[in-house]
């Protein structure tokens, strides 16, 4: 996008229909990945059934619209357990099985135009009503979930980062978790999945030093990230590939390599700013061959996957939400069910108590109202009667 033309935002009927059009396709692929992963499943496999759908799905839309750019914004990964984020194998890699009992977070990402709806979801595998998940594992979720929420109330116009990050602190710790130390979640804008404005998770003293103070503004998108641990928050590069990569547009370099500058010219032709796996290309083994000048001289940023200590558990939760002038809109969430989850803990704040049985949108129907209510009751601890009271 040039200097010169004005910045699309969501005060533009257009720019909020390809939000929500993004936004469908994610859910649905998510749906689609988590209904999936069952016990003997592959991780590989999940990553691919996600991205082939998303790939499929946006190719439906604004066919006629021949330039312009669509497919994942970010590629499908599943991280399991005690690994934090960004697992999303390549063939040539170790796979990963799923077991019955596992921890298991999807993660992806679908623009529409450059206009990006990020999920994540966590859930625990052969979990059902009749045998629902306790102990650590369902504390973790839980306490993940309830940050969410939190975040979806006190993302507002008006309202400052620093709460919420208080916020997650405090509900983390009545479940005797650890928000991920300086995990962010970003404004996001047209092709850009990490803008400037951002809500930290549990930072330490240099990094809440450094970290900006910012007020959320109507007309701003974010993508709200939590990731909880049972742990002590820290995550670390464990030594595994790193297959999901961006392009830095801010750096400039002479690739020297033919096999760098071929990956590189393919980056920008077909995936711009977009986070990539090495994955969509056709001859894996140049393509990681390519990608090492690539990162080495920082044309290409890695995500990498990374890993809390062995044993802990890590849940994460993440849905995209526009700040309409009305109210916020969470165009993303996935199929989260409370009564799967049985914790002998609870939020003990209680103006966090209040917050999260408060009603999250301005305008919705009594229905949504109850089921809404409902939820957050059941999850604080709470008989729903008091929460439709308080509303």
């Amino acid at each position: 996008m040039s200097d010169e033309e004005p910045e699309q935002t969501i005060a533009e009927d257009l720019v909020v229909t390809k939000y929500k059009m993004a936004g469908e396709i994610a859910n649905r692929a998510l749906k689609l990945v988590v209904d999936a992963a069952s016990p003997e499943v592959s991780v590989l496999s999940l990553c691919e059934k996600g991205d082939a759908y998303i790939n499929q799905e946006t190719a439906k839309v604004f066919k006629r619209e021949k330039e312009m750019k669509k497919g994942p914004a970010f590629p499908t990964s599943v991280s399991v357990n005690h690994c934090v984020c960004h697992f999303s194998p390549l063939k040539s890699d170790p796979d990963c099985i799923l077991k019955d009992g596992d921890l298991v977070k999807v993660d992806l990402g679908v623009h529409v135009d450059g206009f990006i709806a990020n999920v994540a979801h966590s859930f625990v595998v052969g979990s059902s009503k009749e045998n629902p998940v306790t102990g650590r594992k369902a504390d973790v979720i839980i306490a993940a979930h309830l940050c969410a929420e939190a975040a979806l109330r006190l993302v507002r116009p008006g309202n400052q980062n620093t709460p919420v990050t208080e916020a997650w602190n405090k509900i983390a710790k009545s479940f005797k978790c650890t928000p991920i130390e300086g995990m962010l979640s970003h404004q996001l804008k047209q092709h850009i999945i990490d803008g400037e404005k951002t809500i930290i998770q549990n930072p330490t003293d240099q990094q809440r030093k450094d970290h900006d103070k910012a007020e959320f503004e109507v007309h701003e998108v974010y993508a709200i990230d939590v990731l909880i641990s049972t742990g002590e928050g820290k995550a670390r590069d464990a030594g595994l590939r790193t297959t999901i990569y961006k392009r830095d547009p801010s750096k400039q370099y002479g690739l020297k390599i033919k096999t760098s500058r071929t990956l590189f010219s393919e980056v920008e032709r077909r995936f711009d700013t977009m986070p990539f796996t090495l994955r969509a290309f056709e001859d894996e083994g140049k393509a990681r061959l390519g990608v090492v000048e690539c990162a080495k001289h920082e044309l290409l940023q890695p995500f990498s996957v990374l890993h809390e200590k062995e044993g802990e558990f890590v849940a994460q939760f993440k849905y995209t939400v526009l700040l309409m002038a009305n109210g916020s809109h969470r165009i993303t969430s996935g199929p989260f069910e409370p009564e799967l989850y049985k914790s002998e803990l609870e939020v003990q704040d209680p103006e966090l108590k209040t917050l999260l049985q408060s009603s999250a949108s301005r305008k919705t129907q009594k229905k949504k109202k109850k089921k809404a209510s409902k939820t957050a009751a059941s999850a604080t601890g709470q008989p729903s009667e008091e929460t439709e009271a308080a509303e």
